[in-house]
Parts: C-alpha cells; sequence; structure tokens
C-alpha cells in the first residue's frame, strides 16, 4: 500500500514520505489504516512438504491480495504444544486474534472471546454443520467455529492379520486381544497401537470409554469419566492389552502422529485412527482395511467425533478484519481444499454435500456419514480445558504395570466436578 501510494506523488513528496516511514515503520502503517491480525493454527501434516504452514500462508496470501491494509501473520504450532502456546500467549496479555485450539469455554467465560455473530456473516453462521455449531456453544452462544472434524474407525494392516492366519479385524475386546496375541506370536512389533501420549490422548480415551459401554459425561451432561463402565474398560485395557505386551511398551509416552508413522512403516497392526491415516498409509504402500471400534461385548455402537475450534480474541480490538479474514477461510472452495489436503472432513453443510456427491471423496464417505451422530467432547463446558490438560498428564498412567484405574479416572473426575462448579458459580 505505502509502494503504490508513494508512486503517486512527486519525487519531494516521496523522499520526505520515505524519510518519515523509515523512522516510524509499523506504527506509521497502522495510522494509514494497515492492521496485521496474528493467527496461530494447529500442524495437521507430518512433514514439511505437507505442513499447515503451507496452507495457511498460501490463503494469507489470497486473503491479502483481495483485501489491501490487512496482513495475517501465521505461526503453527503442534497439537501437543498449540494449546499452550495460546495459553501462554493469553497470560502474557498477547493473546492472538485468531487461535485454532482444542478448548475454548474457559475463554468464553472470561469474556475473552468474540461471539460467532460478532464476526461472521449470516451466511456463514448459517452454513455449519448444526450439530457442529451446536458443540461450539457455551450457554447457548456460539464461540467456537468448527473448523475441521473427524470420526474414527479402526485400521488393520491385512498383510500382517493374514501372517498371523487371522481372516478380518475383530469385533470385540475378547476378539483383539485374541487376535493380538497371534500377531504377537506371528512376530508382529507392534500388534496394537495404543496411543495415550500428551498429543491427543483424549481422543484414544473416548474411543474406549465407547467401546465400553461410557463416556466423559451423561445425557443431561455431568460429567462420568470415573465411571463404573469406564474403570471396568481402563482396567481391561491395562490387564489384557499392555500387561501382556500387545501394545506398545510405554502408552503413555505415544502420540497419535507416531503411531499413525509406525502404521506406516508395517510395525503397528491394528490402532484406531481418523481419516488422515488413510492418505498416509497409502503413499507407504500399506495395504488397509478399516473396521467400526471392537465393543465389549460387540462392535461399538457409537465412535469419537472430534471437531477443531477456531476462536477469535477481543483483546487486539480487530473485529471487523478478523470478520473479514473467518468469512474467506469458510467459502465453500477454502474449506473443501483443506478437507481434501488432509482427508479430514468439513464442517459446513455445503462443503459436505459437495465431498458427499464427489465419486474422488468416497473413501471418506463413511467418515462423513458418522459425523452427526458421533459422540464429542464436553467442550462447550468451561472446565473441560483444565480437564484435558490433566488428562494429557496422566491418563496413560491408569494403563501402566502398576497403574490403577480407579484412582486416575476418579482424580480426574474430582478435578472435573471441582473446577466446573467454580466456573458455574463465578
Amino acid at each position: 500500500m505505502q509502494r503504490r501510494y508513494l508512486g503517486m506523488v512527486t519525487a519531494g513528496v516521496a523522499a520526505m514520505l520515505a524519510s518519515t516511514l523509515s523512522a516510524c515503520g509499523q506504527s506509521e502503517a497502522a495510522g494509514s489504516g494497515g492492521v496485521t491480525i496474528k493467527l496461530v493454527a494447529a500442524e495437521y501434516g507430518d512433514r514439511s512438504a505437507n505442513s499447515s504452514k503451507r496452507y495457511w500462508d498460501q490463503l494469507a496470501g489470497e486473503f491479502e491480495f483481495q483485501h489491501p491494509g490487512i496482513s495475517v501473520d501465521v505461526d503453527v504450532y503442534t497439537w501437543s504444544e498449540v494449546d499452550k502456546k495460546v495459553a501462554a500467549m493469553v497470560k502474557a496479555g498477547h493473546a492472538p486474534d485468531i487461535a485454532q485450539i482444542g478448548s475454548y469455554a474457559d475463554y468464553a467465560a472470561q469474556n475473552k472471546l468474540y461471539r460467532a455473530d460478532e464476526l461472521l456473516s449470516i451466511p456463514t453462521q448459517a452454513s455449519f454443520v448444526p450439530a457442529l455449531a451446536d458443540a461450539g456453544k457455551v450457554r447457548r452462544i456460539q464461540y467456537g467455529l468448527p473448523f475441521i472434524a473427524s470420526t474414527r474407525v479402526l485400521f488393520y494392516n491385512k498383510d500382517l492379520l493374514a501372517e498371523a492366519g487371522l481372516s478380518g479385524p475383530p469385533k470385540t475386546w475378547d476378539e483383539l486381544a485374541s487376535d493380538a496375541e497371534a500377531l504377537k506370536r506371528a512376530g508382529v512389533k507392534t500388534p496394537y497401537a495404543l496411543p495415550l501420549g500428551p498429543e491427543e490422548p483424549q481422543a484414544e480415551t473416548l474411543n474406549w470409554m465407547l467401546s465400553g459401554g461410557g463416556a466423559y459425561h451423561d445425557d443431561i451432561g455431568s460429567y462420568t469419566i470415573d465411571s463404573p463402565e469406564n474403570v471396568r474398560t481402563f482396567t481391561w485395557l491395562r490387564d489384557e492389552l499392555v500387561g501382556k505386551g500387545l501394545t506398545n511398551r510405554d502408552p503413555g509416552s505415544l502420540n497419535r502422529q507416531e503411531a499413525f508413522s509406525a502404521f506406516t512403516r508395517g510395525d503397528v497392526a491394528m490402532l484406531n485412527g481418523h481419516p488422515t491415516l488413510m492418505q498416509l498409509a497409502q503413499e507407504n504402500g500399506i495395504d488397509f482395511g478399516m473396521a467400526p471400534l471392537p465393543g465389549r461385548n460387540g462392535q461399538s455402537e457409537a465412535t469419537t467425533g472430534v471437531a477443531d475450534w477456531m476462536t477469535a480474541f477481543r483483546q487486539n480490538g480487530h473485529r471487523e478484519e478478523v470478520g473479514k479474514f473467518l468469512d474467506f477461510a469458510y467459502s465453500n472452495k477454502n474449506v473443501l481444499k483443506f478437507a481434501d489436503q488432509y482427508d479430514l472432513l468439513p464442517v459446513t453443510t455445503a462443503a459436505s454435500e459437495a465431498m458427499r456427491a464427489d465419486e474422488n471423496n468416497k473413501a471418506v464417505w463413511k467418515f462423513l456419514d458418522e459425523l452427526p451422530t458421533a459422540k464429542s467432547y464436553p467442550v462447550g463446558k468451561k472446565s473441560w480445558g483444565g480437564v484435558v490438560t490433566r488428562l494429557k498428564s496422566e491418563i496413560g498412567d491408569a494403563v501402566s504395570k502398576n497403574g490403577d484405574p480407579a484412582s486416575v479416572l476418579g482424580s480426574l473426575q474430582r478435578e472435573a466436578e471441582t473446577t466446573e462448579n467454580a466456573a458455574s458459580s463465578s
């Protein structure tokens, strides 16, 4: 903008302005109407070639071209880092304008976030899949903007199962344990990968809770982390899989991305995964299959549905600029582009319908069809962010050699109830 302006004035005036701009730098740019919005995003790629940074840098460039005077500064962190990075920025008084994070309700409760209706055009706000829009609400007001979604299925390596004499994937826990024993005898390094490390253990935890008839909360929204069903589930995991050497050695230190990478190397026979794993497995020549999650007495009746959230902080006062960028980011073209790049699920109705109608996306139709009824985290609870933080560091202890599932889950339950009660009374 400055260069275009200088090109239209006389040489003498240009020289004076250049001197002034050199001295004043960014403050002069801001004074002439230029605004920089800060975006902190999460990493979905597994290498530089498919890093999310590439997507956001390109999107930012296209947006800046169409919106002179607004620039977008992007930082991308792994999922094991991004929530902590944003929390530290907020605590230091330097909140980003936009953050892609796993939970948002605690920020909304402190009036740090813009409401969706303060940011988005009516068509954009109305475009979200209804179940995801509802999940983004705190006390019936939407603060969390779903950005991308996924559901979970059991992935299995067909060649490894065949070498172990297995004709297909397990449907029950007992079959899973039996198949894992057969795979171990056949020399498979990791019959079942159990990633409970700090990257995203809340998803693997919910997979297992659901398959055992439990969940994080009941139908009225009360926490049920230490329910008898959940304690039974993690006791079974400790005794029948981890304790018998049928998983990775230390589930509490294995991250999801590391588990995915091991599957694509042929070191893992079975694991729970989301659509991105399809592309990674295909690129590495893995002949894989997908099946519903095994359950305690049959195939699991529910699966985990995960939405990652865009939030916009009030601190810097860039409501109008942030709203323009988000309307641009949620255009049908851009939503589909990101979903296609990582084999994930779009969060808008139009993009979902377009993906469902495209034969090239047939591989993800199963995941797409599960999304409206999949079970999600209680992200609308103000206490959820703190619960997840503790769960990330402690849930692996529940299945360790000397672990006590009832104690670990009970501690998380007490933390959840105490934090939620304090938040509700404030």
